[in-house]
């Protein structure tokens, strides 16, 4: 006899790789200016029911000695297409890598991200550099 309950799955993700983010020697050192990439198909997995969500990434901030490469970026950014991770968890995980990697004046990560269940969320990280 067959039971008709429902068994409720968690989500299966897989871990990946988690590529490198390559930097290159910022052109004007010891001038402040300031770097806005905007990355409007983010995507990354709800650790709890396993659905995608979708959301903008604005990431802004003054290089220091070196800019992050574009191209490293975006297939950084993809490996959280797959991965099961808050929102919360996600913006200061990103900005923690890219400021690691590129070590900037300042950095700002937002998070912009689609409304689920009628409601939407909007994550905001920063960094300075500390002073030495």
């Amino acid at each position: 006899m067959m039971s008709n309950r429902r068994v409720k799955n968690k989500p299966h993700i897989m871990p990946t790789a988690v590529p490198i983010l390559e930097v290159f020697p910022n052109p004007e050192p010891d001038r402040e200016y300031e770097i806005e990439n905007s990355c409007p198909e983010f995507t990354s997995v709800c650790p709890k029911t396993g659905q995608p969500d979708f959301g903008e990434l604005i990431i802004t901030y003054a290089p220091l000695k070196t800019c992050i490469e574009l191209k490293s970026l975006k297939l950084y950014l993809q490996q959280f297409r797959n991965t099961g991770i808050f929102y919360e968890a996600a913006t200061n995980k990103i900005l923690d890598d890219l400021a690691k990697a590129c070590a900037p004046r300042w950095m700002t990560v937002v998070s912009q991200w689609r409304s689920r269940g009628g409601i939407t969320t909007k994550v905001t990280a920063r960094y300075a550099l500390k002073e030495r």
